[in-house]
């Protein structure tokens, strides 16, 4: 791949023609589309199949800990907002019940390539909290020596020991939230934390010996413009860190009442939203990163730059990833696996969640089961997602019929490149990925669009 800090500038045609509400494709099917008849025992089955397979396969386990000390008025994930860390040691409890339920289905299917931390802010926690939840899930799994073990952590509540205590207990990677450095932009949506603090936490986790580091960031959030966001890039590129990640921000404040918090006249969009993107873009690749998949930048050296230019990179609900197992098990409150040919969302409010693994029931509260369709189209989707190209297959051609008749426009708007069942997007293309993975999605007629995010 031609590495150029080039970005395409879209016309505002194409602008109009696919500025549209879609998927994100974490997952697919999609969620919208999950049913709330797959519970407990549908889980309890798929866990059965997961355990039937050899004992050796890795999973990929994640955890969520959805506690915070505020709420950032962007957010879009499930949190509880707490200044009490003993809140979690309850929580703990239970995430130790679940985990009991759990391994009592996979049997001897217990080895780890991927443990991931999510939140919520993980390191909400104490030491003494996170070294038992850690001891609690190694006594129950094996992870195995190159094993990429990972916490999202925010730098403005992290402190040198909680960091160096995950080091030693096996963490090797770690990412930060950021969003944006600008104090305006920091004060509308309620996250406050000095370039100075992040910095400070890089260098502890450098000298701890992380590898893989990451920042998050977020664009179209309110009062971005393009001198705010300059410096904000400036300041990161000054820090280098191995990753990052730049999300777009969805603005759902039907969905998520607090976003109406932040004033809807200063949040961009359209032409003005994508112009920081592009911006970063070409700030990160000029810098020496490398783009990877959808939304994510790294190091040439990275693991996941590596793996994007052969385009066996990966992709589950934990991020890009070379280590993504055939089966993802997830504990805590709404925690997704994704097992046993089937996705399986947990509750999300804490007293039914509670209730639920202290009667000794999974905590499922909806999920699907793949169909060989579903599967199909979930390997072309993330193949695209991650590596801009994928093969149809032999029966490519008959089997996406509809699909190809359908991409044709996309062709001709010079998005996508066909040759035979081989299908790779072109520099313009990356910019409307999600928009050329609807194409392949079999439910979307029939999904509630108002429930996604725009495209651009």
């Amino acid at each position: 791949m031609e590495l150029r800090a080039h970005v395409p500038t879209p016309s505002e045609v194409l602008l109009s023609r696919y500025d549209v509400a879609g998927p994100r494709y974490t997952s697919y099917p999609t969620a919208p589309e999950w049913k709330q008849d797959f519970g407990a025992d549908a889980l309890s089955e798929r866990l059965g199949v997961a355990a039937a397979r050899d004992s050796t396969e890795p999973l990929s386990l994640y955890v969520h800990l959805p506690f915070c000390r505020s709420l950032c008025w962007y957010c879009g994930c499930n949190v509880v907002i707490s200044k009490d860390r003993g809140a979690a040691d309850r929580y703990i409890d239970h995430l130790v019940m679940e985990m009991d339920l759990v391994v009592e289905r996979l049997g001897a299917r217990r080895r780890l390539s991927q443990i991931h931390w999510g939140g919520g802010t993980p390191t909400f926690l104490s030491e003494a909290q996170i070294e038992r939840l850690w001891t609690e899930i190694t006594r129950r799994f094996r992870t195995l020596p190159d094993a990429e073990v990972a916490i999202e952590v925010h730098p403005a509540l992290t402190t040198p020991g909680q960091l160096s205590l995950l080091r030693q207990l096996g963490f090797n990677r770690v990412s930060m939230g950021l969003q944006d450095f600008d104090p305006l932009v920091q004060q509308v949506t309620n996250r406050i934390q000095t370039p100075e603090q992040t910095h400070g936490l890089l260098k502890v986790a450098r000298e701890l010996g992380f590898t893989g580091v990451n920042f998050d960031l977020i664009y179209g959030l309110p009062h971005q413009n393009a001198e705010r966001w300059a410096r904000t890039l400036e300041q990161v590129l000054e820090m280098r860190p191995d990753r990052l990640a730049v999300y777009s921000f969805a603005y759902m404040p039907d969905t998520l009442k607090h976003q109406k918090r932040m004033p809807a006249d200063a949040i961009p969009s359209g032409r003005t939203k994508l112009d920081l993107f592009r911006s970063a873009y070409a700030a990160f690749v000029e810098a020496g990163y490398r783009p990877i998949g959808m939304d994510h930048f790294a190091v040439p050296e990275d693991e996941l730059a590596r793996a994007q230019e052969e385009r066996r990179l990966g992709r589950n609900f934990q991020g890009y990833t070379v280590k993504a197992a055939s089966d993802v098990v997830a504990l805590g409150s709404t925690g997704i696996s994704d097992v046993g040919g089937a996705y399986a969302q947990n509750v999300r409010a804490l007293p039914y969640y509670y209730e639920r693994v202290s009667q000794g029931r999974l905590a499922t509260e909806r999920g699907i089961a793949l169909t060989d369709d579903d599967r199909r189209r979930r390997a072309v989707i993330t193949q695209l997602m991650c590596n801009f190209w994928t093969d149809l297959g032999e029966d490519g051609a008959s089997h996406f019929a509809p699909e190809l008749e359908r991409l044709k426009p996309f062709e001709d708007d010079g998005l996508v490149v066909r040759t035979g069942t081989q299908l790779e997007l072109t520099a313009m293309g990356r910019l409307f990925v999600r928009n050329v993975a609807m194409v392949f999605d079999a439910y979307l007629s029939r999904a509630a669009r108002s429930r996604f995010s725009r495209t651009v």
